[in-house]
């Protein structure tokens, strides 16, 4: 048995959280500073938290090993085994070009670029986050936007802020699920928690877009879809994450504001001449006039209806029910850790849903996908193969990070520092969703700052007083501004639309906004964490 100690270095607090920091640290400076490969970041992070997990903490080396291997079992399923499903039937779409008929189908909606942002960065994008996330809506929007005509660089500035809202609940709620999992706290609770927080910015984030595509004209012009499109989006997304499911919250949340957009007749006039020619500064795609057949279209959107008509089949009582008999648990082996109050930890035992878990059923959609769209066989086969070996290090690096936090939290280092932080008192709340935010703009995933910090943040609200579930939710929350300033995402845009090289200029188009929005989520926090917001909160 191994019981956690809170100040194993010269039984000093302060001295303790000074060594349980340097594994994040360590990460930190080499994403940030030494610009090192993430992977690679992930592994030297791993091995410092072992040495400190062993040599500090005096954890065994069974155990040590033990817990990383666990972290690392967590990180490949259920977390990637979401991501490679949803890229898969992404890359199938893309495979039989029926991906090429909904980005025209997009751009038949509106011929205003104002709006044609709205409908392509915010609300396909929202639903390109819901499924795959990992960089993906960036990447998609950007080149989506060239196509239609937009100048590359605004191009990349509108999907980078458009991605925002979405994060959080993004991958099927990777991100929450493993928020929950790495602090203990239940995922329904967390995942209410945060479905208070990020809708606010779903309120703001369209009218900031409209603004970016064609400044004070364009907000004066078309406030109005913009902000019907995110208040649609922002109840959607309330109502799911609390009501329904947290892996429905991006895509009911996406689809409610699209459907919302094209109801108001103001976004489907067409734009004046003058404003067509100071925005789509670029070069048109050719191939935006080309007529589709409408059973074509049907087939476009096909994908997103399955996924969505099974996950909602997958949340009624009995089906979950029936669903859940497939879960095991296992008592994970070479691992007995205790508080420090003599209590078993949760990571103990591992739990694994088989087939509720949000990657099966993206696989039984995407199934069914390749039924609708007439893959073969051996080319859907072909194309999982290409998403596995397309998403390598990005496998290595969730594994890793997660496999250091599992190090981190059940040596006892994560609690060591949120005794430490606590000492922030009230301020704490204020400051909980900077730390989610500098950890994803290092990391480039909410997921990863998720597992980094999570267990820190509940640790010191349980030190501090307050509600650890408001501060855990706050991290996300917080994160989910960082992810335009990342540079992974950075470079993802720039890529994407050919400005290799440029992600200086883009940074300091973005930061701005990033910096504001994350001092109004601050802001929300801390009145949550007061009289001022607290009927907010379940």
């Amino acid at each position: 048995m191994y019981v956690q100690e809170l100040e194993p270095v010269a039984d000093s607090l302060g001295l303790s959280a000074l060594v349980a920091t340097l594994p994040l640290v360590i990460v930190l400076v080499l994403l940030g500073g030494v610009r090192m490969k993430a992977h690679r970041a992930g592994l030297v992070g791993l091995l410092s938290a072992s040495l400190v997990a062993w040599l500090a903490y005096g954890m065994p080396v069974g155990q040590t090993l033990s817990s990383a291997a666990q972290g690392a079992v967590f990180g490949l399923f259920p977390i990637l085994w979401i991501v490679v499903n949803a890229l898969w039937v992404y890359r199938m779409t893309v495979r039989t070009r029926h991906f090429d008929v909904l980005r025209r189908s997009f751009g038949r909606l509106s011929d205003d670029p104002r709006i044609q942002a709205l409908v392509v960065a915010f609300c396909f994008g929202a639903l390109l986050e819901a499924l795959a996330g990992f960089g993906a809506p960036v990447a998609i929007c950007s080149v989506m936007l060239v196509a239609l005509g937009f100048d590359p660089v605004r191009a990349a500035v509108v999907a980078l802020v458009a991605n925002t809202a979405p994060v959080a609940f993004g991958a099927m709620g990777t991100p929450v699920v493993t928020l929950a999992q790495v602090t203990g706290l239940p995922l329904d609770s967390v995942a209410s928690v945060v479905g208070r927080q990020t809708p606010l910015l779903a309120l703001v984030v369209p009218l900031v877009l409209v603004g970016l595509v064609d400044g004070r004209r364009g907000l004066r012009e078309t406030w109005v879809p913009a902000l019907v499109c995110g208040v649609a989006f922002a109840a959607a997304q309330f109502a799911a994450s609390n009501y329904v499911s947290a892996q429905l919250a991006d895509i009911g949340a996406s689809l409610a504001g699209a459907a919302a957009l094209v109801a108001v007749p103001h976004a489907r006039r067409p734009a004046a001449e003058p404003v067509r020619a100071a925005v789509l500064t670029g070069v048109r795609s050719e191939d935006l006039d080309q007529e589709d057949p409408r059973p074509e279209v049907v087939r476009a959107y096909a994908p997103y209806a399955l996924i969505v008509v099974i996950f909602s089949i997958a949340q009624i009582p009995a089906v979950k029910d029936w669903l859940a008999h497939a879960t095991r648990t296992y008592d994970w082996p070479f691992l007995d850790v205790v508080t420090p109050e003599g209590k078993p930890v949760g990571g103990n035992v591992l739990t694994l849903p088989l087939v509720s878990t949000g990657g099966t059923l993206v696989l039984l959609a995407g199934l069914c996908t390749a039924v609708v769209l007439g893959v073969h066989a051996r080319v859907a086969v072909e194309e999982w193969a290409a998403t596995v070996r397309e998403l390598r290090f990005a496998i290595l690096t969730v594994t890793s990070v997660l496999a250091l936090a599992y190090v981190m939290n059940l040596s006892g280092q994560a609690a060591t520092i949120g005794h430490f932080v606590a000492a922030a008192g009230a301020g704490l709340a204020f400051l909980s969703p900077v730390l989610g935010w500098f950890g994803v703009a290092v990391s480039g995933s909410d997921t990863s700052a998720n597992a980094l910090f999570g267990a820190l943040q509940v640790s010191a609200a349980h030190e501090s007083g307050l509600s650890p579930e408001l501060l855990a939710a706050a991290n996300s929350s917080g994160g989910v501004l960082g992810k335009m300033i990342s540079p992974q995402n950075l470079t993802i845009a720039c890529a994407a639309v050919g400005l290799a090289g440029r992600e200086g200029d883009l940074l300091r188009k973005v930061l701005p906004w990033s910096a504001g929005l994350l001092l109004i989520m601050c802001l929300i926090v801390l009145g949550q964490s007061s009289p001022v917001l607290d009927w907010m909160l379940p």
